[in-house]
């Protein structure tokens, strides 16, 4: 494949959209008080709640992580995307009334409430830490794979730069409102950019049947280890060596959905900034809807590429790996790279003006993730940390400290985005090891502490612990080389091993130590009187606003689609 150019018609339109979303961004800022600014002023609607939920979760990382998974034939990535619907049924149902009726600003917030300041600030910590490392710097990665391309010349951490500030153009004035506001437009501009990038893949390939013959070609040819049928498995057997084990499908991919859809404060946050419980209620299962669609038009055509670029030569792009003798070299092909099929995809089917439209799309979507993750990481940072040491500091001085601390942010990320490829060759791999470690203690000390009276804050805060001491003896173990029993079990079994330990940590502790205060259990624990009161309040509701409803309907319809791909 030879260098890229843009015509200038698709540079007027990547640079129009750029400058655009900047100023709408802006103009839709709320900075008035600290409310505003980090909660838009908890006056958002269902449709937006959804669809920027959506946004920041589908992210320009994801959108190349899914097509590159796909091309390495693991299409069972896609259980990750349909188990978000299911854990947001979950999350709608049990979490969510809790968060909203307790007006917390953030998830640490919520779990000082229910335990004690120690799990706050870890928890905090940990999240901020996260953003960074996870979504923001994963985000910036994905932008610069794409413009590395088209500028060759331009080292990668200008690009980085560049795309960073793009995106903190308008977080930092304009707060959470700006940031909802854009991710509608980018979510929608995301959606048609897919759609167009699947239409140009089925029209090349020959449609659903030239696909399945293909892939069976390449099958008898030796290059595909599978025949056209076993592309679609969506889960293997329950071994470590497994892609996508069974165990780890009924286990690992919930626990580490749950974290990302009901704990993580990135993706939480738009949900706090709901008008009411039933907007908050609306837009959770309206964003669980929206991922069901993704196999189509996100992995899909990644295994298109499959039978249309096997043996396309990338050299030309001038896109370097690190090889086993440790030295820099240009990659040759997609087997090599997986991360460049998007990109190439991209490149090689669409024509002029579509093609600036598609890459906008796709610049959307990283602006959408790291706007998200830079107004969460610094709302933690001004209410979890400022506000304590600083106590006496006024709504808009607080608003300050959120700006200074997105920039900070932006630059910590734009930092860490050369350790991306150190750790993992895919990015979808990188994004779930590292969530891996992060998640299992998070979960289990808030499901716990939700539907268990006795759980206290000796018992979460000694869980968090346990599992941060076991994820640092796993990573040590995996960089020296010792311990491999331990190091080599596949990591969607490694998380919900640890999530158990640490529920049998939080339960000894807290049963060995005094009990939360009758306050708290009445407030923040779970309870069946809680959801016979819920029924009489919804017995006068069309089926339309009862969530319970749309609840099941958002099940069965899943539930169809993943039983076609099965």
């Amino acid at each position: 494949m030879e260098s890229v150019s843009l015509s200038f018609i698709d540079i007027a339109i990547i640079v129009v959209y750029i400058l655009g979303i900047i100023w709408y961004g802006i103009s839709k800022g709320k900075q008035e008080s600290s409310e505003e600014y980090f909660l838009a002023g908890r006056d958002m609607t269902w449709p937006v709640v959804g669809i920027s939920l959506f946004a920041a979760n589908i992210g320009s990382n994801t959108l190349i992580g899914l097509s590159s998974d796909a091309y390495q034939t693991n299409t069972a990535v896609y259980n990750y995307e349909w188990m978000a619907a299911v854990v947001l049924v979950f999350f709608a149902i049990f979490f969510l009334p809790f968060y909203l009726r307790s007006k917390v600003y953030t998830m640490p917030e919520f779990l000082e409430r229910r335990y004690d300041s120690r799990s706050r600030y870890y928890f905090s910590f940990i999240t901020i830490v996260g953003n960074v490392i996870i979504d923001t710097s994963s985000g910036l990665y994905a932008g610069n794979l794409i413009l590395k391309i088209i500028f060759p010349e331009i080292d990668s951490t200008y690009i980085i730069i560049g795309l960073a500030l793009a995106a903190a153009a308008y977080t930092i004035p304009g707060g959470l409102s700006s940031v909802v506001h854009t991710e509608v437009i980018q979510a929608v501009l995301l959606i048609i950019g897919s759609m167009i990038i699947t239409y140009f893949c089925f029209v090349e390939v020959g449609g659903w049947s030239g696909m399945m013959s293909g892939l069976d070609m390449l099958h008898g040819s030796g290059y595909l280890d599978k025949p056209a049928k076993d592309v679609f498995d969506m889960a293997g057997p329950a071994n470590n060596d497994a892609y996508m084990p069974w165990t780890g499908l009924l286990f690992g991919v919930p626990l580490l959905g749950f974290y990302f859809w009901a704990n993580n404060q990135f993706m939480v946050q738009r949900v706090l900034s709901a008008k009411d419980l039933n907007h908050g209620r609306w837009g959770a299962l309206f964003a669980g809807l929206m991922k069901v669609p993704v196999i189509f038009i996100m992995i899909l055509p990644g295994v298109m590429a499959i039978v249309l670029f096997s043996d396309l030569d990338i050299s030309g792009l001038n896109y370097y790996i690190t090889n086993e003798a440790g030295q820099s070299v240009v990659c040759n092909n997609l087997e090599d790279c997986p991360n460049m099929t998007y990109p190439v995809m991209l490149y090689k089917l669409l024509p002029t003006g579509i093609l600036g439209l598609v890459i906008a799309g796709l610049l959307a979507a990283m602006s959408s993730s790291i706007s998200a993750t830079l107004n969460s990481a610094s709302t933690l940072i001004t209410m979890d940390f400022v506000t304590k040491l600083r106590p006496g500091l006024t709504s808009k001085q607080l608003v300050r400290v959120g700006q200074v601390a997105t920039v900070v942010l932006v630059l910590l990320a734009a930092f860490w985005t050369q350790y991306i490829e150190q750790i993992s060759d895919s990015l979808w791999e990188y994004l779930q090891l590292v969530l891996g470690f992060i998640a299992p203690p998070v979960v289990a000390v808030f499901l716990v502490g939700l539907f268990w009276k006795r759980a206290n804050g000796h018992g979460a805060f000694a869980a968090l612990m346990a599992g941060l001491a076991f994820s640092v003896f796993v990573i040590v173990a995996g960089m020296y080389d010792f311990a491999p029993a331990i190091t080599e079990i596949h990591y969607l079994h490694k998380a919900p091993l640890l999530m158990l330990g640490c529920i049998i940590v939080h339960v000894i502790v807290s049963s060995l130590t005094p009990p939360p205060s009758q306050e708290v259990v009445d407030t923040l624990t779970w309870n069946v009187g809680l959801y016979k009161a819920e029924t009489k309040e919804l017995e006068g509701l069309s089926w339309y606003k009862n969530y319970r409803v749309l609840a099941v309907i958002l099940l069965i319809i899943t539930a169809v689609v993943v039983a076609f791909f099965w």
